[in-house]
């Protein structure tokens, strides 16, 4: 087994590991809003880890997965704020909220300055 296909197990092993760590997330965790982190944040790091690894078994598809890894780091955050601010203005409670940054005060704070 050479050092390449190695740190490609390496990669996948820590990609599948991300990916359950947001699916145990998306279950475990209490309200659209925790669950749009879990899936957000941690879903990114599993793809990417998942694409290193394929890329690193296949080298030929090495240009694919780096454009598709920049592609996802770029778009998914945007999605995942989208969602959670659609969430908001159709009023989906939140559990456990201590601050409420998109609230009818700071929109007029904001609206004063």
């Amino acid at each position: 087994m050479s050092f390449r296909e190695i740190l490609a197990i390496v990669a996948l092993c820590a990609g599948t590991f991300f990916s359950v760590v947001g699916i145990v997330g998306m279950i475990r965790l209490p309200d659209v809003y925790c669950r749009i982190h879990a899936s957000g944040k941690v879903s990114t790091l599993g793809i990417v880890g998942l694409l290193a690894g394929a890329s690193l078994l296949m080298p030929a598809i090495t240009l694919k997965a780096i454009a598709l890894a920049i592609l996802l780091v770029i778009t998914a955050p945007v999605a995942s704020h989208v969602i959670a601010a659609a969430a908001h203005r159709q009023g989906v409670p939140r559990v456990g909220a201590v601050r409420d940054d998109l609230g009818i005060r700071a929109v007029l704070r904001v609206k004063e300055e």
